[in-house]
């Protein structure tokens, strides 16, 4: 009795870890698709560049990442690419400031002039970034916007805001400008941040937060 408790929990075990390093496998598959995805610039001229928010120091200053963001938004509409720049991100509950402030703040420092920043305050996630910023390009008539984020972020952004119906041409800051050491976590939480997006498709659950996602 013990023997065959054993055997089975031995073939248990086996399953377990064929499966386990199956889906190790197709992590490390689709690590490298966000990275060679999040490598190649897209843009095209549009109605507006749309940044996607990151997150505030707790002094209320822009995180490296929000700045980084907002600077290649800045170098975009300097070149032309459209003549407004959409700020999304509201509050997080350590700072009393929204992130759209946040990166208003670094492009007019880049030469963006006020009237040609927009604020979209309200959202907390990659899935209401697309929710509001979809829906004041539909107020205001706007057809298409180049979307603005890091590198390995822009996968699901860019899917995220097609479901959602609205016309983006994806450019990605570069990854060289992600600090030392961080790909790989930033990485690891977007292998996470898809599964989840997968899994809420399937089950068809609603719009959630969870941590900034």
């Amino acid at each position: 009795m013990k023997r065959r408790f054993f055997a089975v929990l031995r073939r248990l075990w086996r399953i377990v870890s064929t499966l386990f390093i199956l889906w190790l496998c197709f992590a490390c598959l689709l690590a490298c698709t966000v990275y060679l995805y999040g490598s190649v610039d897209r843009k095209q001229p549009a109605n507006v560049i749309i940044v996607l928010g990151a997150g505030l120091r707790r002094d209320g200053r822009p995180d490296l990442a929000l700045t980084r963001r907002s600077q290649h938004a800045a170098q975009l509409w300097q070149q032309g690419y459209a003549p407004y720049v959409l700020c999304t991100g509201g509050q997080s509950e350590y700072v009393r400031r929204a992130e759209a402030a946040g990166c208003r703040d670094v492009l007019l420092a880049n030469g963006v002039p006020d009237p040609a920043i927009v604020l979209e305050a309200q959202s907390r996630s990659t899935e209401e970034n697309a929710i509001y910023a979809g829906d004041m390009m539909a107020a205001r008539g706007w057809q298409s916007a180049v979307l603005v984020t890091d590198g390995f972020h822009l996968l699901r952004a860019a899917w995220i805001f097609g479901q959602r119906g609205v016309n983006v041409f994806p450019s990605p800051v570069a990854f060289s400008r992600v600090p030392a050491g961080w790909l790989g976590v930033y990485l690891a939480r977007e292998i996470l941040a898809l599964h989840w997006q997968v899994f809420k498709g399937i089950f068809n659950l609603p719009n959630t937060y969870v941590g900034g996602l």
